[in-house]
């Protein structure tokens, strides 16, 4: 008796911004696939268009996404094979696709990876800051108050810190990673990655700070950050900056004793206390 295989959810990486960078392999699968969820269907049409790829498509984001796997698993399990893809780059990275991969490894269905371009790992590839150990953190939070609160818990990661930016956020982002990590700290800026109008930018945090708020040039497009770790002796200028700053808060307002206790640490005024 034959028994019917489960079909096969691929997880495709598509490009970033040069279209070259469809792989053949992830061109052949999105062809033979019964069926491709994509984030933005109206996003991905074009794309699918210029390589001739006709294969039918249905949405899957982060408002649907729920409700879209019970019916993706049904197709799964029936046999067909599935591929998700995102806007742009690798799925899941910052993008939807969480809970159907674990859906589907929870049901047994075979999950397969077509690499290819992810914004972080090409950052980090070209950014010459250490790579051998980061974190990618992501987009930070869309307000003010959170962003500068998970900053300061960033504000003595050692290792390399990869993140995302919108345009309308990244002249605030930049200038909130100034004041709180410090105006020396190293990092690069960039923009609009394997594009015609591709940037690298920056050497420090104050750099780019200066100039993304001086180029309004600087402030369009698609962004990813790259920031040096905290080495050691900024960490415990930090550490030592918190001790001193708690002791002081106790006889004096916020602003008063986080100005102090910078002057007397060496670390970053900001990064001692919360708004």
């Amino acid at each position: 008796m034959n028994v019917k295989k489960s079909g096969v959810l691929w997880i495709v990486a598509t490009p970033i911004g040069n279209l070259e960078d469809l792989s053949p392999r992830a061109q052949r699968v999105l062809r033979e696939v019964k069926l491709i969820a994509a984030e933005d269907t109206r996003h991905s049409k074009p794309l699918l268009a210029h390589f001739g790829i006709g294969t039918p498509l249905t949405a899957l984001h982060e408002h649907n996404e729920r409700e879209a796997i019970a019916p993706l698993l049904a197709r799964l399990k029936a046999g067909e094979d599935i591929a998700l893809i995102s806007d742009a780059g690798t799925p899941l990275i910052s993008d939807p696709g969480f809970r159907l991969v674990r859906a589907a490894h929870e049901s047994g269905i075979r999950i397969g990876a077509v690499p290819g371009p992810c914004a972080a790992i090409t950052a980090l590839s070209i950014a010459g800051l250490p790579s051998d150990r980061f974190v990618f953190e992501g987009f930070l939070p869309a307000t003010a108050t959170a962003r500068r609160v998970r900053l300061r818990e960033l504000a003595h990661e050692q290792r390399t810190l990869v993140l995302y930016e919108s345009s309308h956020r990244i002249r605030e982002c930049c200038k909130d990673l100034r004041d709180i990590f410090g105006a020396q700290r190293e990092a690069r800026l960039l923009r609009e990655l394997t594009k015609l109008h591709e940037t690298v930018l920056g050497e420090t945090l104050g750099e780019i700070a200066e100039h993304v708020a001086i180029d309004a040039d600087q402030r369009r497009g698609e962004f990813v950050l790259v920031v040096g770790g905290a080495d050691e002796r900024g960490d415990d200028k930090l550490v030592e900056g918190r001790r001193v700053y708690k002791l002081l808060r106790e006889e004096l307002p916020p602003a008063q004793a986080a100005k102090l206790a910078a002057a007397i640490s060496g670390a970053p005024r900001k990064s001692l206390y919360g708004d």
